[in-house]
């Protein structure tokens, strides 16, 4: 199990298992919060508890942030698919490094092709500055 917590840790997540992957997008959102994303769907394998505020972008996806401390914890679609299952990512940068280290990078062009991009075989701890 992966943990993740904002800064002053009112606002958790917990993902079953380590990620596959984790996601670095270019979009005009997730460029700025600067977040590496793990996906699942919401109380499957991922959970969240805590307080949160919810900046919703266009007519599918809300994205989570610590009303105190501002951190950015996950997205979740607003609208469940067909199984009645919610879509929903957590930021690994809320993670401890250690827990998700060696977890391979994704790049995903979110700002013009929206798709995915060719591995260049790094992973999370190249992301640690």
């Amino acid at each position: 199990m992966v943990q993740g917590a904002c800064h002053c840790g009112a606002l958790q997540w917990s993902l079953t298992g380590t990620p596959e992957s984790a996601t670095a997008c270019n979009c005009t959102v997730c460029r700025r919060y600067g977040v590496l994303w793990a996906y699942g769907y919401e109380n499957e394998n991922i959970h969240v508890s805590g307080p949160d505020k919810v900046y919703v972008r266009g007519e599918a996806i809300g994205f989570h942030f610590c009303p105190d401390c501002a951190c950015v914890s996950h997205w979740r679609s607003l609208h469940a698919d067909d199984e009645g299952r919610r879509r929903i990512a957590v930021n690994l940068r809320l993670a401890e490094p250690e827990s998700v280290a060696q977890v391979p990078m994704r790049h995903f062009d979110g700002l013009e092709g929206f798709q995915d991009l060719a591995q260049d075989g790094k992973c999370v701890i190249d992301y640690w500055f």
